[in-house]
Formats: C-alpha cells, structure tokens, sequence
C-alpha cells in the first residue's frame, strides 16, 4: 500500500537515469515510485497522505558526513547560538537578554558556531564587555579551537587564580600581577578549552532527552535527515551514548545517526579500542541508529588542531608506533576509521603507517578515510586513492580562511581543500560541517562555501578551479556521503527502493543568488515517508517539538537565523524591505549610518 505521495514539485532526484521529477510515492519507509504526477497520484489509495509541493524544490535529505551531534544534544539546551548573528552589538544583546533570566549557578554558553569575521564590527567582545553585561552570572564564548573568553565569574566557578598552572598546550593570559584575566588560548592544542567547558553544569538526565531531541529538530528545519558523528572528547563511550540509544529504542530519533568511537585516553588509546572491538561491531544497529567504526581520533599523537593564528604543531615521533598499533588493530577486526589531519605532513607521516599495515592486512574494501585534509598534496590524495580510502571535508576554511591567508598567503589558501583534484583522482569525496563547536550546523552555509569559496567575512578564497556547480555541491552533501557509512545505494538519492529521506526547500537551490544559499532551509522534512518538521503552509503537517527545558533555556528565546552575507534591512517609515550588503566597517554605527536613513531596523 502507498504510504506517502507529494505531487506538484521540482524535484531533483540525483538519478542519473530519472534526474527530474514532480512526484513521488512512499511504501514502507522507502521511496516506491518517482514520476509525473499523473502516473503517481495513480498510486494513491484511500488511506495515502498526499501532499502537495506547492512547485517547490524537492530534494533529497541532507547528509552530514562529520558533526558531533550526540555530544552536541546533550548541551544543546544550555547554549546561546551566535551561528549566522552579523552584528557583535546584536549577539551581545542576545547575551544580556540570556544573562538576564540564566540563574545561578548556571552559566551562559556561547559554544562555537560563529567566527569574529561574521561581524560588521570584525572583532570578539572584550573581556570588559563581558564582565560589564554579565558581573555575576558566568559567561564562557568559545570561538573555534583557538580561544575562549571567560569573564571574572566564570573565573571564579572554574578556580582559576594565579596559583593555577598552565595546562600542557595550553595557555591563560594574565595580567602584570599574575592573575588570569578570563582570555584562555591553545598552544597548540584545544585541551584548556575542552577541559573548562567541561567544567559547567550539566543538565539532569530527562532534559537531555529534550534537549538532543531539540537539536534534531533544529538540523530537520535545516533538512538533515542523517548524520555521522565522529565522536569527540569528553563523549566516552558507553556512558556518554546512554540519552541517544535510548531515543533509538523509544523510536524517537528523527536522524539517521552512524557514530564513530573516539579515544579519550592520551597513552590508552590501543586499551580504549582493544575494549570497544568486543562490546561493539561496525554496523551493529538498524537503518537510524548504527555502528560506524573508529575516529576521529585514533591517537593522540595524531593529532594537528586548526588554529592557523599559530604555527602548525610539529608532532611527537612517538606518533608512527602508537598509530600503527591500532590501525592495524582495527584492520584485523574490520573496523572502518576516520583520522583527523588538517595538514599534507600530518597526512603524509599517516600513510606511510597505512601502507605499512596494508601490506600484512589488506584493508580489501574497508572504508577508512581522511578528515579534513586541507593542505593535502596531490601526491597524497593518489596514495589514499590507491589505499582504497576515503576524503571527508568541510567548511572550516569559511571561519578560518583570513588567518590562514595571514600566515600563508592568499596562493596557498586556493586550494584549502583541493576539492576538485580529490573528485579528479576518484576518491570518495564527502562534505559535513564538524559542528557544533568549531563551525556551524548549517549545512547550507557548507553549500555556499563550496560553490563560492568565500569565507563568512566575504574573502574570496579559492579561484575557479577549485569551485563547484551546484549540483556536485549538493551531491557531497547527499549521495556522495553514503560512502562514508558503509550505505552506498541505500540513501541520497530520489529513486525507488532508497530510504525515503527527503526535503522541501523555503527557496530554489537552483535558481537563488549566490549570496542566499546560506539562507536556505527546508519547509517539509520527511524521515523515512514521516513528516518530522513543517513550517509555513506545511507547518500543520509536522508534530509539535517538546518544551524546551529548562525553562530558562536560549532555546525558548533564539531567533532562528541562517548565516549570511547580505541583511534584510525594514524601514519603520517606509515598510517595503530592502536587501543590503553590509560595508566593510570597524564600527557598528556606520553600518547604521552607511544605509542613508536613521530609521531602519533589521
């Protein structure tokens, strides 16, 4: 029986043999038929929901390839978003208001997602700001992994003084009299500012079940129906796993969720992996919550954090024995990896181990692939290619790309991940976002990166050789990415015996400026052939979300807003809207200033 049929849309299948349709029919969780609308509305039966798209672009649902969504729900809750803010003085608002109503001792959490770029004013609040809106109440802003701000009460809550050495990689700034004075900075990697995130207050169990489910709901209104999470530290395993297996038994996950293991132990690593391969198998699980493998941490050796503001970390030689170790101890119980490596030499020192374990245990089809890879040679990208491996990208050059033209130049950064040389070689190229704490959830915001190759602040990175058309752009963030969980031909595509994932857009993909994919979002997403986020005219097709908790949480109040480059700007006086390209300002007042009327808002 046909479950589903939406007619009267312009759907994009990414089938080669069909690439276009208006219609299509559901039967038990799979697509059935795609077509016109006549030969579809043919399939419909007397109990068939049928919906009409209304001759909006339909397309397949979304796959992000690399975001750390189960560690992301747990907190989702407590964090205020800065993602898509453009203006310093409206996220400080923001600020004020969540300061105003967060009780002690909960703290106020602006947690990744944005960069300093996106601001007209081009610059993070200072310590000052922070201390003036918020003298009691802690604040903690992390921007990407390369600081975070903390003001004198997150101080006080996480016992920092000038007794408190520096972490190892890490460093507090300090005053002429030794105190810390809220400015915490990694050199050269993240660990200070895991380990005071993790300092704060956690939420009890029962909203931490909202509080994941929320988060889904917030990547269905951006028309992610699956996702792989690459795990992350502080997210130990089981334990960290209990909230989102229990909504897989409850059938409550409106994500296909692959989750990789990471290591969490510095020196354990082969213990950590060694105890995994008995409690767990890749693909263990079912078509919403499964298995995926290691990663993306295997060892801590390994491991070379973004922060172009420094130089790239030189890495212990002890890393080559300790990668090897588990490398091959994952080849030999078939366990697929993912390895983190921002940089060609990291690359470079990790596929002489691979190759090394490949000739006594051949890898034979195992998908193992590259993270990030952004300064990757074309001599490397050969080597994974004849590994049988596997390159996942994303966007982390459209926050970082201005300090890494600083310390490298504009010629280097043009190739900052060579895309189109990794899609020339025939390696498996797939796209996500690492959010939530480095760059944003938005899968739409990665579109744009890789069509335009401009950062959030408007710098041109990548000339046109190294972008991509819209729809192998759309391809690395769909079908390409099945690659990526062992699920090849089972999603990403529009065609019949696919799982029926799908999404129907607030505008066209296809036909927008440049300038608005970021701003892009789905009215109607499916899971499956069910309706698991409406709005607008199919608002009243989707259930309701759960309250958010608590009741003071940023969730109630935040405004949904999709990064962008251009602002919409309402005259109270004269009410037809304006579209406007914000100036390249110091100061916030001659953005005001630059549009010529004093009563515009935004």
């Amino acid at each position: 029986m046909t479950d589903l049929v939406v007619h009267g849309a312009a759907i994009t299948t990414l089938d080669p043999r069909r690439p276009t349709a208006t219609a299509l029919a559901v039967r038990d969780g799979r697509f059935f038929a795609v077509g016109d609308d006549a030969e579809i509305m043919a399939l419909s039966e007397p109990h068939t929901r049928v919906i009409d798209g209304r001759k909006r672009r339909l397309i397949p649902g979304l796959v992000d390839s690399h975001i750390h969504v189960i560690r992301g729900g747990l907190h989702y809750n407590l964090e205020l978003r800065w993602d898509g803010v453009r203006s310093l003085a409206d996220a400080m608002a923001m600020l004020a208001r969540q300061v105003e109503v967060t009780p002690a001792p909960q703290w106020v959490r602006v947690v990744g997602g944005f960069t300093e770029h996106q601001f007209v004013e081009r610059r993070l609040p200072t310590l000052d700001e922070l201390n003036r809106v918020a003298p009691e109440t802690p604040v903690f802003i992390l921007h990407l992994y390369d600081r975070a701000l903390l003001n004198r009460a997150a101080l006080r809550a996480c016992g920092y003084t000038k007794d408190t050495p520096d972490p190892p990689g890490g460093q507090l700034e300090r005053d002429a009299r030794g105190e810390p004075t809220g400015l915490l900075l990694a050199k050269p990697n993240a660990y200070i500012l895991y380990a005071t995130l993790a300092k704060g207050p956690v939420l009890p169990p029962e909203q931490q079940i909202g509080s994941t489910r929320h988060f889904m709901r917030e990547l269905n209104r951006l028309g992610v129906t699956s996702v792989i999470d690459a795990g992350g530290g502080f997210q130990s395993y089981p334990d960290d796993y209990a909230i989102v297996r229990e909504l897989a038994a409850r059938g409550e996950l409106t994500l296909r969720i692959a989750y990789n293991l990471f290591t969490q132990r510095k020196g354990e690593e082969l213990a950590d992996f060694a105890r995994w391969t008995k409690m767990v198998r890749p693909g263990d699980g079912d078509d919403t919550f499964r298995h995926n493998g290691a990663g993306e941490m295997l060892v801590f050796s390994a491991a070379d954090f973004e922060d172009f503001r420094e130089p790239r970390p030189e890495l212990s030689p002890s890393m080559e024995p300790e990668l090897e170790q588990v490398v091959r101890l994952l080849a030999e119980h078939r366990w697929p990896w993912r390895l983190h490596a921002t940089y060609d030499e990291t690359i470079t020192r990790a596929l002489d181990v691979l190759e090394r374990v490949s000739r006594d245990v051949p890898f034979d089809g195992l998908h193992w692939m590259i993270d990030h890879a952004e300064t990757i040679s074309q001599r490397n990208i050969d080597r994974v290619a004849a590994l049988g491996g596997g390159i996942a990208v994303q966007h982390r050059m459209m926050f970082q790309g201005e300090e890494f033209v600083r310390r490298y130049g504009a010629e280097a950064a043009e190739r900052t991940p060579p895309i189109r040389a990794m899609l020339a070689s025939g390696v498996p190229v797939g796209a996500g976002t690492d959010a939530t704490r480095v760059a944003s959830y938005n899968p739409w915001v990665v579109l744009s990166w890789l069509v335009t190759g401009r950062t959030l602040g408007g710098l041109s990175l990548y000339r046109q050789s190294n972008l991509v058309d819209r729809e192998t752009a759309l391809r690395l963030l769909t079908e390409r990415n099945a690659w990526f969980s062992s699920e090849e031909g089972k999603k990403g595509r529009i065609e019949a015996g696919q799982l029926a994932d799908f999404a129907i857009l607030s505008d066209d993909y296809f036909a927008v400026a440049d300038d608005r994919i970021a701003e892009l979002e789905s009215v109607l997403t499916v899971l499956g052939g069910r309706v698991v986020h409406g709005a607008g005219p199919f608002g009243a097709l989707a259930p309701p979300p759960p309250p958010a908790a608590p009741d003071w949480s940023p969730v109630r109040t935040r405004a949904s807003a999709a990064p962008r480059t251009t602002t919409r700007a309402r005259c109270v006086a004269h009410p037809t809207p304006r579209r406007v390209s914000p100036p390249s300002v110091d100061d916030a007042s001659a953005f005001w200033g630059a549009l010529g009327c004093s009563c515009w808002a935004f």
